[in-house]
């Protein structure tokens, strides 16, 4: 635990001042062992480090090392920490990690709210993005692949606020989903099925529920031989059996406010691209539309995520995305999503931290004005026994025969 009790906020700021010139003029060869040796004799060359005990001298060296020579400042232990999944900064003095699916608060904090802010600025920074008061809300990723928001001081009450999505330095497979329990076999073959046979998939949950982890495994499934072009807002995937990929991120605007590239931009730029696969890493707004339109126009295989509470929650939150692109009536709307989407898939996370595949529904068509469903699977009943009703897709990879 770092306890500066005895060195105040603004000595410390000090000391990562005077160091950070000595370690920029040893040069660039300038290695951890020697950056470490260098911060031990200008603490202990202190005059207040005399009355300090050596527990808190050492405190002092971590925390100015920590500082100068690693990515995330204080919280790199905790990013290197593989027992950890998320990372979130309330604000200076309130960090919390999710640990083993636990949420526990750290008993540690940040010198100054400038510190933090700084922190993010880098962050941002590393992947061409900022943040500041007239671009307050950023989306970024760390070097190992985590997703990063952070929300600047003038719209968070008790920011600046930091939230930190770590991934497995191992790309989850779907027997990894079987050995721990988030998917039956049943359901397992028949999700391999719908996405060799190139169903249009959409993977829905609340914040946490194991979306994008679900997307990464369905993701494995496609065919190696397969064109696929990935869109997300901040780069997260991993997909690493596929040859011919293009992946594409969205660009905030500049300082200018110009530049800005969006996902709706992105995903109309894709079907220029001959893919055979497309897929969405997440739907938030008008790229819905433009989502359905591709699936509408013979676009097959294409994956997605959104964020809803159940399969009804996402139709409604789609046919509200739809709207704000489109001023459609809302039948057609819905006879859009029927023929583009064909099956839903909704993750969920209980209170003891576990992912689970709830449900998986077939889409039909649109009846007396709502969209019916076919479900395939729910976690209460297993396998509902209720066979896939449009065919045509399972018949080309020449699965018609199963009874499903």
């Amino acid at each position: 635990m770092v306890n500066m009790l005895y060195y105040t906020s603004d000595e410390i700021k000090g000391y990562i001042s005077e160091i950070r010139l000595k370690l920029a003029s040893m040069g660039a060869d300038l290695t951890d062992d020697k950056a470490l040796k260098t911060i031990e004799d200008y603490v202990f060359s202190l005059e207040k480090s005399r009355s300090c005990s050596y527990s808190i001298n050492s405190d002092l060296i971590q925390r100015l090392f920590l500082s100068l020579r690693s990515e995330m400042d204080i919280l790199q232990p905790y990013i290197d920490d593989r027992s950890i999944s998320e990372i979130m900064v309330n604000g200076k003095d309130n960090i919390f990690v999710e640990r083993n699916g636990k949420i526990e608060k750290l008993p540690l904090s940040f010198d100054s709210t400038e510190e933090l802010e700084e922190l993010i600025r880098r962050i941002a920074s590393r992947v061409h993005r900022e943040i500041n008061e007239l671009n307050p809300i950023v989306d970024a990723r760390l070097s190992d692949g985590s997703r990063v928001n952070a929300v600047y001081k003038n719209i968070a009450l008790n920011g600046p606020i930091l939230t930190i999505r770590k991934f497995p330095e191992r790309v989850m497979t779907m027997r990894d989903f079987l050995l721990n329990g988030t998917v039956s076999p049943e359901a397992a073959d028949l999700l391999k099925i719908l996405v060799v046979s190139g169903f249009n998939c959409f993977v829905c949950g609340g914040t946490s529920s194991g979306k994008t982890t679900m997307l990464n495994v369905l993701a494995q499934l496609i065919p190696p031989t397969e064109r696929v072009i990935v869109i997300e807002d901040s780069a997260e995937l991993q997909i690493d059996q596929i040859d011919n990929i293009v992946r594409m991120e969205c660009r905030n605007a500049g300082a200018s406010g110009k530049g800005a590239v969006d996902m709706a931009q992105l995903v109309k730029a894709s079907l220029r691209m001959r893919p055979d696969r497309l897929i969405i890493g997440e739907v938030r707004g008008s790229e819905a539309f433009e989502m359905i339109n591709a699936m509408n126009t013979g676009h097959d295989g294409s994956l997605s995520t959104g964020h809803a509470g159940s399969i009804k929650g996402i139709l409604k939150r789609l046919e509200s995305l739809f709207i704000q692109a489109a001023d459609f009536p809302v039948e057609s709307i819905r006879s859009q999503i029927a023929e583009g989407l064909d099956i839903i898939i909704h993750m969920n996370r209980d209170s003891r931290g576990s992912r689970r595949v709830m449900e998986i529904a077939e889409l039909i068509e649109v009846r007396n004005g709502e969209i019916t469903l076919n479900y395939l699977y729910t976690l209460e009943d297993g396998m509902t026994g209720n066979r896939i009703i449009h065919r045509e897709k399972l018949k080309s990879a020449g699965f018609d025969d199963l009874n499903i």
